[in-house]
């Protein structure tokens, strides 16, 4: 029986460090929790808030505005 490399987040070809733009649901708008934490790191940096986003590009924006953010670190 194979182990599931979803528990394994070191291990190469984890989920976790897939490029958005490799997601096979990456043109699907976004999910409603992307679209809130979205919203408050958008909020928080002053920036605008697009709500007509696709998970891949949701994505991509929380990761810009977290290293921007007192959560980065």
């Amino acid at each position: 029986m194979s182990e599931n490399p979803k528990q394994h987040p070191d291990e190469t070809g984890s989920n976790l460090e897939k490029d958005p733009e490799d997601w096979v649901t990456r043109d699907e708008p976004m999910t409603g929790a992307q679209a809130s934490y979205l919203k408050t790191l958008c909020e928080e940096a002053g920036e605008p808030f697009d709500d007509k986003l696709t998970k891949a590009q949701a994505s991509k924006r929380i990761d810009e505005l977290k290293q921007r953010s007192y959560r980065a670190g």
